[in-house]
């Protein structure tokens, strides 16, 4: 299983970013995730995506940001809109393998595949 971020810049507050993450050899059953790690700064669930569809949004981002999958382009994308601040992080990709509970989804427990980050800047 390889991941490939991309997508980051920088941008305004207020604009809008799409992440990508190209995966190779993903199992169906997997969830696929973001997550961000800002300067020092712990790396923080954003969103995830289980294999039946059930998507799940971190409180601080719920009504800006939306993840989707393109199961047959093997890819994986975070819309983000209304970019603040505080979203300045460097962007992770990452997959389970399979598939698991909400509660285990929301850490970085389950994922055992990760890219290699892309950085997205907010200027004020």
């Amino acid at each position: 299983v390889q991941l490939q971020a991309s997508g980051g810049g920088l941008v305004q507050t207020g604009g809008s970013l799409r992440l990508s993450c190209a995966a190779s050899g993903m199992p169906s059953s997997s969830a696929m995730g973001w997550f961000r790690q800002a300067p020092g700064k712990e790396r923080e669930f954003v969103s995830t995506r289980r294999s039946n569809g059930a998507t799940y949004y971190a409180n601080s981002v719920k009504g800006r940001f939306i993840i989707s999958r393109d199961r047959s382009k093997n890819m994986l994308y975070l819309q983000m809109n209304n970019l603040k601040p505080e979203d300045t992080a460097v962007y992770y990709c990452a997959a389970t393998g399979r598939d698991y509970i909400y509660s285990a989804l929301v850490t970085t427990s389950p994922y055992g595949y990760w890219g290699q980050g892309t950085l997205v800047t907010v200027s004020s």
